[in-house]
């Protein structure tokens, strides 16, 4: 197995599943604004892309403003609440302390805001374990473009591996020259992942452990 310099985790539906906090703070926002409240299903199958994205296709807004102001309450909720009705995954704690033992570089880039980001990981004790975490500062744009700066700031190198669940992870990596890998255990299928030439998928949190360890 390639000896990768950094190992960079995407944070929903790879640590964490914050399906709980996104449908309640999601709800919240449409509801804000007169949208009828929607099933969980619909909008947890949208976990991974950009917030900004998701609520121009739940809303069927283009508006700019009005998707940055639906955006704007819903972290409202998400930073008093939501991001404590998270949970992780299980075995990757485990999967985090045999990575670590062994010496592994670590850091988070995720759309999410950098403050709820860094939220999340400290709630759940999980924050110790990555060098990093990169994430949006006011609104969410392109991971490719998260990945492009830390790049341009040496911050990662080209021997660096992106690890998510959703096919947005895989193409942020490709568009920058890197090296990805899957996860099944999260909201992307494994046919949305192999789609994307993925340089290798992990079924569970060991598996990932033992062979990037």
């Amino acid at each position: 197995m390639r000896n990768f310099s950094t190992l960079v985790f995407d944070l929903d539906g790879t640590l964490t599943d914050p399906a709980l906090g996104v449908v309640r703070c999601m709800n919240y926002a449409l509801t804000s604004f007169d949208y009828s409240p929607l099933p969980d299903h619909q909008i947890s199958k949208h976990i991974g892309p950009p917030l900004e994205d998701t609520l121009a296709l739940l809303s069927g807004s283009d508006d700019k403003a009005h998707i940055s102001a639906l955006a704007a309450a819903y972290r409202e909720r998400y930073g008093e609440f939501g991001f404590k009705e998270n949970s992780v995954y299980d075995g990757v704690v485990e999967m985090l302390q045999t990575l670590q033992r062994k010496g592994r570089r670590m850091i988070v880039c995720t759309s999410k805001l950098e403050i709820n980001a860094i939220r999340v990981l400290n709630e759940f004790q999980l924050l110790d374990y990555f060098e990093l975490v990169n994430g949006a500062q006011e609104q969410a744009g392109p991971k490719s473009g998260q990945l492009a700066f830390l790049l341009k700031q040496g911050l990662i190198d080209q021997d660096a591996l992106m690890i998510g669940d959703r096919h947005v992870d895989l193409r942020a990596a490709s568009a920058n020259g890197l090296k990805a890998a899957g996860v099944l255990w999260g909201y992307g299928s494994e046919k949305e992942l192999q789609d994307e030439s993925p340089a290798m998928l992990f079924a569970s949190p060991q598996e990932l452990a033992e062979k990037l360890g």
